[in-house]
């Protein structure tokens, strides 16, 4: 393929080296004399690893060259990468200047290319930039129209400093974010010998998915720190616990629990988090990301309390009742939270849950729904069908298995809202339905 890359920082550098490196005839674009000068004479512009043989091999075989010319890159490509900064102003906002920059530089370009180009998003930017800021950049300056004189697509890096080759080589998955398939074609056929699995998605997934993930490392980051830090206060080895903590792919480090949704409860979540916030307390230790977990927690039962009270009406049916489904434990349930605070703004409510109902005649929770919540059992329905006669706004509070037939026989003029994200049948939905945050 012919490539020319915008932006010959890190990302370009190994972007054009390993794409050189892969038979690829690539032509390297920068505003810097001095990075074009390196890139041309083998040099890296950057400290990398390997980077530096890389380029030198790709330029001594002709394929890989450098220039400060838009025009000549555009002209001698058929895909262009654009992999230039996008760092942060001092409110925290994103500077999109030199990106806009690129795009408008390549569209003017692209006025006089009769050919259809590709231009494919490799900088970080948040979700909707490219339809929002630079697809316009595009269209004015090339006079053509998305989809018709060019494509565009955004295929996030995810490398790492000090192994970005073996990053780029070996990479987690590839991920690429196009509205039309032909303008998928150029990355997927770039990344098609990789060994790992390809994600074609919509671009503002894509765009989204970049942040998700620093953030996620971010956050691992912070929270083994401060795992880290009263551990070495409660003279713990804090690398055998965390050692010990990794080796556990089934919750620890898994997709369990990584689903959005709705707040956790139950009899362990809330008070372990408590007893380790007030032992930091006790050791005058700062846990900064520990300490705003439960706060975070109450905001999404908000969310919830939010959602349900837009919706204008006021008899409202609760599907699920304890906090998991197969289950009939209330302590701290954030469904239980919700229908007090229901309650409390005049709301009709209905509930349904069948383990809850079944808990107050013979379970474990009997003396608890007696003595805690006698006001809220009162609410209590023996059906689904009950529930949906006795309520204009369903809320799905767990994911029991008989709430997808539940779902599916709400009245048209119900409103579901959905806190756990029901598997369902849409085609069989007839009720509108929202999510709490889908």
């Amino acid at each position: 393929m012919r490539i020319s890359v915008f932006g010959l920082g890190y990302v370009g550098s190994v972007s054009a080296a390993a794409f050189a490196g892969d038979g690829h005839d690539v032509i390297g674009v920068d505003v810097n004399e001095d990075k074009v000068r390196a890139i041309n004479a083998g040099r890296s512009p950057i400290v990398e690893p390997g980077l530096a043989e890389l380029l030198r091999a790709g330029v001594e075989a002709g394929r890989l060259r450098a220039t400060t010319d838009a025009a000549e890159a555009i002209h001698g490509s058929d895909v262009s990468l654009i992999c230039v900064g996008t760092p942060s102003q001092r409110n925290g906002s994103l500077d999109l200047t030199y990106l806009t920059r690129v795009c408008e530089q390549i569209g003017t370009v692209l006025r006089d290319k009769d050919s259809y180009h590709v231009v494919t998003i490799r900088s970080t930017v948040l979700p909707g930039t490219t339809h929002g800021r630079l697809i316009p950049a595009l269209e004015a300056t090339s006079g053509k129209r998305y989809g018709d004189g060019f494509g565009v697509s955004v295929n996030p890096e995810f490398l790492r400093e000090g192994t970005a080759l073996a990053d780029f080589r070996q990479p987690p998955l590839t991920l690429i974010g196009h509205n039309h398939a032909v303008d998928a074609a150029p990355a997927a056929a770039l990344y098609q010998h990789l060994p790992a699995p390809v994600y074609h998605t919509s671009i503002r997934v894509a765009e989204m998915l970049k942040y998700v993930s620093n953030v996620w490392h971010a956050v691992k980051i912070v929270f083994a720190n401060e795992i880290g830090n009263l551990c070495k206060r409660l003279e713990v080895d804090s690398h055998e616990v965390m050692d010990i903590f990794c080796s556990d792919a089934k919750l620890n480090l898994s997709p369990y629990y990584l689903r959005p949704g709705f707040a956790f409860g139950g009899s362990c979540l809330p008070k372990d988090i408590r007893a380790l916030q007030y032992r930091g307390k006790e050791m005058d230790l700062e846990l900064p990301l520990i300490n705003a977990l439960l706060g975070s927690n109450r905001l999404q039962v908000q969310h919830a309390i939010d959602r349900i009270v837009e919706t204008g009406r006021k008899r409202i049916g609760l599907l699920g009742f304890s906090f998991k489904a197969g289950t009939d434990d209330l302590r701290e349930a954030p469904m239980v939270i919700l229908a007090e605070a229901l309650l409390g703004k005049g709301y009709s409510l209905a509930i349904y849950d069948r383990n809850v109902s079944l808990a107050r005649l013979v379970g474990a929770n009997k003396q608890y729904i007696e003595e805690q919540i006698p006001h809220l059992s009162r609410h209590l329905c023996d059906s689904v069908d009950e529930l949906l006669d006795r309520s204009d706004v369903v809320v799905v509070g767990n994911a029991d298995p008989e709430f997808p037939a539940a779902v599916e026989r709400a009245r048209p003029d119900h409103i579901v809202v959905d806190l756990v994200r029901l598997p369902l049948d849409f085609s069989r939905v007839r009720a509108r339905y929202d999510g709490i945050c889908w």
